[in-house]
C-alpha cells in the first residue's frame, strides 16, 4: 500500500537517495516495480531526517502525491543529511485524515512507517485496544490502521524493548488479530534500522561501514541488492545488517548495543532459514 525507504550513511543531500536514482522513491510513487498490492502511491508522502547534534528528527509531510509538490523538489535538492526515513502512500481509504495519515509517524528520536493494511479495520483489532494507554489512543495523529500499528509499537519502545522485538511483537500481535494483514514495518532512531517484512517485498543494500539502505524496492539496478525473505526481522546500523525470523525474535533492554553483523548474523543475501510465502 505504500513503498518506504531508511537510510543511514554519510550526509548527502535528500535528493541524492529520494529523486535521482533512475528507480527512486519518487518515481515508486507512480511507477513502482515491485509492489504487490496497488499501482499508484498519490495519497501522500513524506520524509524524516535527521540534523547533527540533534537526535529529534524533521519531518515534511503533504496530502498529495510528491511529484506535484514543487516546495519539495527545492527541499530535496538542499536539505543534507546521513539518516533519513520517507514513504509515498496508497490509501486504503483515499482522503483518510490527509497529511496527518502519511508517514513518516514520529515520537521523539523515532521515526516510523507501515507498509501494509489491516482486513477489516477497525474492528478486526478492536481487542488490542486495552494494550495501548488511552492517552496514546486519544492522541493518534490519525484514525487508520498504521497510526495505531505504530501506536502499539512505540507503547512497546516506551516499556524499554529494543526496536527490533517491539516491532516483532507488534507483527505477532496485529497478525494474530487480524489474519491476512500485511506488516512491512520499518522504524529508525537515526542510528539504527528495525524492519520486519509480512506480506510485501523489502531489500537492503548495505555497504559496511559506509551506508547501509532498506527500502520496499531497489532504487537502482545495482547488484549488490538483497531481497529479504517474508516474514523476517532486519535490524541494521551502518556496519551491516542482520536478518531472522519474525517468529523467533524476543523481547531485549532497548540499551543494548546497536545491530552489526556478527559471525552467525546473515550477510549478503544469504539467510540461513528458507524463504516463505506471503501471506
Amino acid at each position: 500500500m505504500c513503498r518506504h525507504l531508511a537510510c543511514l550513511g554519510p550526509e548527502e543531500p535528500l535528493g541524492r537517495l529520494l529523486v535521482e536514482p533512475e528507480h527512486s522513491l519518487y518515481r515508486q510513487s507512480w511507477a513502482p516495480r515491485r509492489q504487490r498490492y496497488g499501482t499508484v502511491n498519490a495519497d501522500g508522502f513524506g520524509v524524516g531526517w535527521y540534523a547533527p547534534d540533534d537526535p529529534q528528527p524533521a519531518r515534511y509531510r503533504r496530502a498529495g502525491p510528491i511529484w506535484a509538490d514543487q516546495s519539495f523538489a527545492d527541499l530535496a535538492r538542499v536539505v543534507r543529511t546521513g539518516a533519513l526515513l520517507a514513504a509515498v502512500r496508497d490509501a486504503t481509504l483515499a482522503g483518510a485524515d490527509g497529511e496527518a495519515a502519511a508517514a513518516p509517524f514520529a515520537a521523539g528520536r523515532w521515526l516510523f512507517s507501515h507498509n501494509g493494511a489491516i482486513p477489516g479495520w477497525p474492528r478486526s483489532v478492536a481487542s488490542l485496544v486495552p494494550l495501548v494507554p488511552p492517552a496514546d489512543l486519544l492522541s493518534m495523529e490519525a484514525r487508520t490502521d498504521s497510526a495505531f500499528v505504530w501506536a502499539l509499537a512505540l507503547d512497546r519502545l516506551r516499556s524499554g524493548t529494543a526496536p527490533g522485538p517491539a516491532l516483532a511483537e507488534t507483527v505477532r500481535q496485529v497478525a494474530g488479530a487480524a489474519p491476512g494483514a500485511r506488516l512491512n514495518l520499518l522504524l529508525t532512531d537515526g542510528e539504527t534500522i528495525a524492519a520486519t517484512t509480512w506480506g510485501d517485498s523489502l531489500f537492503y543494500l548495505s555497504e559496511p561501514g559506509h551506508r547501509t539502505v532498506v527500502a520496499s524496492e531497489p532504487y537502482d539496478d545495482d547488484p549488490r541488492w538483497r531481497e529479504v525473505p517474508d516474514r523476517t526481522l532486519l535490524t541494521a546500523s551502518r556496519a551491516g545488517v542482520a536478518l531472522g525470523p519474525v517468529e523467533d525474535a524476543v523481547a531485549k533492554p532497548v540499551e543494548d548495543p546497536a545491530p552489526s553483523p556478527t559471525p552467525g548474523s546473515v550477510r549478503a543475501g544469504a539467510p540461513t532459514f528458507p524463504k516463505e510465502p506471503c501471506t
